[in-house]
């Protein structure tokens, strides 16, 4: 089914609707009671190392002062730590890096303790199949572009033959403003080989004024190639028309919806204000500098990871017509089938497109 979402957004209904009105269909229901067992979701981000065995043009890592870390190689440490991130309530982490892969021995140990999380790598080298989180892998155009922006050669080659089958895996494309039309060809050679992808918009660092950031004219290009193939693949992608809408407005994730990371939100009374910790590789942590992607332009951030948190936690912005909610629940369930190992996604509930319920301080911009 074609995903059809205009360049005029859908008006909703203007009336007041009830949340036990917007439950009535059965469809809608199942997939609220679907997507509720997993609330129980606490998630902090962990940087295993700062090596990596590339260097990427944009890369956030090697922004900032988290590069400069003495990285903590001893897996009784992260072990250690991680026990007391379970006592804390964290039950879900994001292990990146640098390249995590480089410290299969710290990976292993962070899976001993906690077994529900993800890994970002750049998929040059193979994680070991013991450590069972998701594994996501960063691509960021064809070959040809990856030796440009990414100083390698034949890394999608590398990625496929690394993870082939695996059901850990989702490749992650990235869209750039330099790279919008390779992704058809790119897709097209990761769904024959069975593979399962999502998208990234890139988000510019802090102080990053290079050719791979958006404009409106590329962020309306990328919109409107995410949804090509969502409509051409869809045993293929996870992705939902209203992620497309929410990672592709001239507006970022924070202006559109508020940020809840401790960075741009100074409560610690509820959420992510209160329990996400980013550490860095010696296992320290900033709550000042705390968010998904650190070292991020904050204006500029319409990443995944970002929006998997701030999207999410607006339920409120949208229990308020059919369509809203409806589309909430196909980010929430692209999120999780994205994140978490063993949750499949269920068809869009909805595909046309909604207007984003703005934040206050999108509002006021």
């Amino acid at each position: 089914m074609a995903q059809n979402v205009p360049a005029t957004f859908q008006d909703t209904d203007a009336r007041t609707w009830k949340f036990s009105e917007l439950l009535a269909d059965p469809e809608v229901r199942a997939r609220w009671e679907k997507v509720r067992k997993f609330f129980f979701l606490r998630e902090s981000t962990y940087d295993m190392t700062t090596r990596c065995n590339i260097r990427c043009d944009g890369c956030y890592y090697y922004e900032g002062d988290k590069q400069f870390a003495a990285s903590n190689n001893d897996p009784e440490a992260w072990r250690t730590l991680m026990a007391g991130e379970k006592k804390r309530g964290i039950t879900y982490v994001v292990l990146a890096g640098a390249e995590p892969s480089l410290v299969p021995h710290i990976l292993e140990a962070c899976y001993g303790e906690i077994a529900l999380g993800c890994i970002a790598t750049n998929g040059v080298k193979r994680i070991p199949d013991a450590v069972g989180y998701k594994i996501h892998i960063s691509v960021w155009g064809n070959d040809e572009t990856s030796l440009r922006v990414r100083r390698t050669k034949d890394l999608l080659l590398k990625q496929l033959d690394n993870y082939r089958g695996d059901p850990r895996a989702v490749f992650v494309y990235t869209f750039t403003r330099d790279n919008i039309e390779e992704a058809a060809k790119v897709m097209e050679t990761v769904a024959a080989q069975g593979g399962m992808m999502t998208f990234n918009v890139f988000s510019a660092p802090v102080g990053y004024e290079g050719p791979l950031r958006h404009t409106p004219a590329s962020l309306t290009r990328t919109r409107r190639a995410m949804l090509e193939l969502l409509s051409r693949y869809p045993e293929n992608v996870i992705f939902s028309p209203y992620n497309a809408v929410a990672h592709t407005e001239p507006l970022g994730l924070h202006r559109l919806y508020g940020c809840s990371y401790p960075r741009m939100n100074p409560s610690t009374a509820i959420g992510l204000g209160r329990s996400f910790r980013q550490y860095r590789a010696d296992l320290s942590w900033d709550r000042t500098a705390a968010c998904c992607v650190p070292d991020t332009d904050c204006d500029d951030c319409r990443h995944y990871a970002a929006g998997s948190a701030v999207v999410t936690a607006r339920l409120t912005r949208h229990a308020t017509d059919p369509d809203a909610f409806r589309s909430w629940l196909d980010y929430v369930d692209t999120y999780l089938a994205v994140w978490v190992t063993g949750y499949e996604k269920g068809p869009n509930l909805c595909t046309i497109g909604i207007r984003p319920p703005q934040s206050e301080k999108g509002r006021e911009g």
